[in-house]
């Protein structure tokens, strides 16, 4: 099967199976015009699990990630220090919406990546998951720890 094949049929997949997902901590949904992906996370929602990340992690499944959550929206910034697979950052408001993506950051870099201002939940996958499933601004995530979300759990 070719790359369009392999992600269409893989969207499709997503598609059919988180129509009928219920909520839950290990899982993060995120819907857009390309229709809606979900995502095995970790939660980091204490300052300690935020400090530790993704960092020494060898390798993670593609559909897999770690949600990190802030107490409230503010200016964040990553790097990458000590973390040794490239990931993507998807970076949202305290609603859910996704504010910004920074695509591919390089394992090790100490370059502080800046998700802008109002930031309260940053979602991290492997690097080029973003860009397979066509993840935006203004897409919405869905989460148990998203409490004012746009896309509420049932």
């Amino acid at each position: 099967m070719g790359q369009r094949g392999y992600v269409w049929a893989l969207t499709f997949s997503l598609l059919s199976s988180t129509a009928y997902a219920e909520c839950s901590q290990e899982t993060l949904s995120v819907k857009g015009q390309f229709g809606s992906a979900q995502f095995a996370v970790s939660v980091a929602d204490t300052a300690d699990e935020r400090a530790q990340g993704l960092m020494f992690v060898e390798q993670m499944p593609r559909m897999t990630g770690m949600l990190f959550v802030y107490e409230q929206p503010s200016s964040v910034a990553f790097w990458m220090k000590n973390t040794l697979i490239p990931l993507d950052m998807i970076f949202a408001d305290e609603n859910g919406v996704v504010q910004s993506i920074h695509e591919n950051a390089i394992p090790g870099d100490l370059t502080a990546i800046p998700g802008g201002d109002n930031i309260q939940y940053v979602l991290e996958l492997n690097a080029g998951v973003a860009k397979m499933l066509g993840l935006k601004p203004d897409n919405v995530m869905q989460h148990p720890a998203i409490e004012k979300a746009a896309w509420p759990c049932e």
